[in-house]
Formats: structure tokens, C-alpha cells, sequence
């Protein structure tokens, strides 16, 4: 499952095709922005939605930043790039964040004729019919799964899922997590480079992740 197929050339239809990546994004960092550019070019997209997860139900018993700190380091990583943009649609519907909620959202805002294209990592995609709403992920969006270092994942692991609506794509080795950038300032250690500079500059005014080290992070899923 390639995205040879899916993508369109520069004379494609008038569709809106809208990339979907949503994220806790505790911080944001560049391994999400490189997977944002990398899939907006194979399917040649016109635009990728970052949408920060309002309460993330899997990270409960976890501390996760205040949404507002979140969805700030969210449009300052993204500002750069027009092809980019933040919703808080996520952030300012009660309750936890769902996947299928935040693209049923987005369906009703941007209309029928735009197509919208979830980019998650690729291990989440294997668990994907444990999702709640399941069975109506595959009618809102085609699901894209891009892979990480260390993620061994083949097509095989996603043989139940139906062929016309996930695509496996490779892209940039880049070994960066959120949760090793808020180990790493807990510890005093730098994370220039590892997130775009407004975001080390958010990090230390608003004091964030100087309280320890968290559990380990939890990617995709819901």
C-alpha cells in the first residue's frame, strides 16, 4: 500500500484535500512537522490541520500541560509554513478527545467536499478498530501511517484494515519524541534543535516539564 496512487498532480480536481495531525503536541517537535511536510507532499495536499488534543482520554493518570500551553507551541512551530494551520476543535469540546469526534468536527467545518487525510504513526494503525467509532473512521478519512525509528511494522500488520483507505509511508529517520523533550528539560538539558526555537524559548518562560520525568509516552490511539 503505497501513496503512488493517491496522489494527484498539479492540475487535480478543485477537492480540498486537508492533512488531519492530531497530537497531545507536549511539546510539539520536529519529527511532527517533517511528517506533516513529508505526507502534504506525497499526497499532494493542500493544507495540514494540526489539532491538539483537548483532555487525551489514554494519558488520564498522567500530567499533560494546560491545552492553552499546547495549542500556543502548536501555532508557533506551525507559523512558518503556510501550508499550515492549528484548529482548537479538540480543545474546546468537553470531555476526552476521540479521534473519530475531532473528524466528524472538522467534516461539519470544512463540508462534504473536502478529503481528509489522518496522519498518525504507523504502530497506532495496527489498533485502529479498537477506536471508539471504529466503524465510521474509514468513512471520514483515509488514514495515513507514517513510520518512526525503531517501528517494525509491515503490511501484513494491517491486512484487516481496508486496503483503499490506509497507506504505510516511510519517512526521514528522525528519533525524536515528545516525551525524551520534557525528560531532557527536566534534567536541564538542552533541546535546541530537537524543537524549532520559539518552542525552547515557550518552554522556559512558561517554566514547563521542571517538575521530573513522566512515564513513558503513549503514541496514537484512542
Amino acid at each position: 500500500m503505497t501513496s503512488t496512487g493517491l496522489a494527484k498532480g498539479p492540475g487535480h480536481a478543485a477537492t480540498w484535500r486537508l492533512g488531519v495531525m492530531g497530537g497531545t503536541f507536549d511539546p510539539i517537535h520536529h519529527g511532527h512537522l517533517v511528517a506533516a511536510s513529508e505526507v502534504a507532499a506525497r499526497f499532494d495536499l493542500d493544507e495540514v490541520v494540526f489539532v491538539p488534543t483537548g483532555q487525551p482520554w489514554q494519558k488520564a493518570h498522567k500530567k499533560v500541560s494546560p491545552p492553552e500551553d499546547r495549542y500556543l507551541m502548536t501555532v508557533i512551530a506551525t507559523a512558518s509554513n503556510p501550508q499550515f494551520s492549528v484548529s482548537r476543535v479538540d480543545i474546546e469540546r468537553p470531555g476526552d478527545t476521540y479521534t473519530v469526534d475531532t473528524l466528524r468536527d472538522l467534516r461539519r467545518l470544512r463540508g462534504p467536499d473536502t478529503q481528509l487525510y489522518f496522519i498518525t504513526g504507523a504502530d497506532a494503525l495496527s489498533q485502529i478498530l479498537t477506536w471508539r467509532g471504529a466503524e465510521e473512521l474509514f468513512e471520514l478519512a483515509h488514514f495515513v501511517g507514517v513510520s518512526r525509528p525503531g517501528v517494525d511494522l509491515e503490511e501484513k500488520d494491517i491486512s484487516h484494515l481496508p486496503a483503499d483507505k490506509v497507506t504505510l509511508i516511510e519517512i526521514p529517520a528522525l528519533a525524536i519524541s515528545s516525551t525524551a523533550c520534557r525528560e531532557r528539560t527536566a534534567s536541564g538539558l538542552p533541546t535546541w534543535y530537537l524543537v524549532p526555537d520559539g518552542i525552547v524559548q515557550y518552554i522556559s518562560k512558561r517554566g514547563l516539564y521542571t517538575d521530573g520525568p513522566d512515564d513513558k509516552e503513549i503514541h496514537g490511539g484512542d
